[in-house]
């Protein structure tokens, strides 16, 4: 059983003619993982409980688990027992694809050990590391990784020479690139040595490499870059080639920003594929 496998439902819950169709709510809610369902109960009396974002408060609410959205305290739950969450701390020298054309090491050799057939949402080059999320959600996956959801990623950039706060500034101001302009939603200078500096980035676009290209053309070559969170996700103590099934709380957080999720007024949400559906629609992110 994958960590948010339900079990199958009992003869008694499965609707047929003459019966009440649904699951009961309570039932759905300790099947998930939620709480007991004495539990659950208790939450729902309580008015805690919201079924496509409408107050339950009566134990004989019955839900499709299929399709019904459930959130506890404003947290998203999922009920599909399908669904898997991986985080990777993506190690350089690997590939953000499935299946590499060239031969190069790609994350295949991460995926495998999974029954599930996961894929990645958004790339890294192989040059930098850090989070990658490997899901089966495409809905999910798609409204993390496309820009016009404006979903945040924050970057360590180890980069050539001493950074001044004036850059810092003209990286959150804007600059011009080949491919159009482009800010730093946020950027603060962490350390300055004698012959670099560290820096980090906070954005929401995918754009090819965009990272390196900004730090590029302030004048600071990247050295060395990671990313080290991901919408509500963080890195953490993760080391680099380890994996870990995302926790309750950080699923929840990350459902919750999906279903609230809406494209930036304008932007199109729609882009060229990647390897699987919600693919970021850049080559490398970063």
């Amino acid at each position: 059983m994958t960590p948010f496998e339900i079990p199958p439902w009992d003869d008694a819950d499965k609707s047929n003619s003459g019966e009440p169709q649904g699951i009961r709510l309570q039932k759905v809610m300790a099947a998930a993982g939620v709480a007991s369902r004495r539990v659950s109960e208790q939450l729902i009396e309580a008015g805690r409980v919201e079924v496509n974002g409408e107050v339950v408060t009566e134990l004989g609410r019955r839900i499709d688990p299929e399709t019904d959205l459930v959130s506890v305290d404003g947290t998203a739950v999922q009920l599909d027992p399908g669904k898997r969450y991986v985080m990777l701390n993506k190690p350089v020298g690997i590939v953000s694809s499935l299946a590499d054309q060239y031969g190069r090491p790609d994350l295949r050799r991460y995926t495998e050990q999974y029954e599930e057939r996961l894929f990645n949402v958004g790339r890294l080059d192989a040059e930098t590391s850090g989070l990658l999320i490997l899901t089966n959600d495409g809905d999910l996956a798609h409204v993390l990784a496309h820009p016009s959801f404006g979903v945040l990623k924050t970057y360590i950039a180890k980069v050539e020479g001493r950074v001044s706060p004036q850059t810092i500034s003209t990286l959150t101001k804007g600059i011009e690139l080949e491919d159009g302009p482009i800010a730093a939603d946020k950027a603060r200078l962490l350390d300055v040595e004698r012959e670099t500096s560290i820096v980090e980035i906070t954005l929401h676009s995918g754009r090819n490499r965009i990272v390196r290209r900004m730090l590029d053309e302030v004048g600071h070559p990247v050295i060395d870059l990671v990313r080290r969170s991901f919408g509500p996700l963080n890195l953490g103590t993760l080391k680099a080639g380890g994996l870990r099934d995302l926790t309750k709380v950080e699923l929840g957080q990350l459902l919750t920003l999906s279903r609230d999720a809406t494209p930036a007024p304008g932007a199109e949400p729609s882009g060229e594929p990647g390897d699987e559906p919600g693919a970021d629609p850049a080559e490398d992110e970063e």
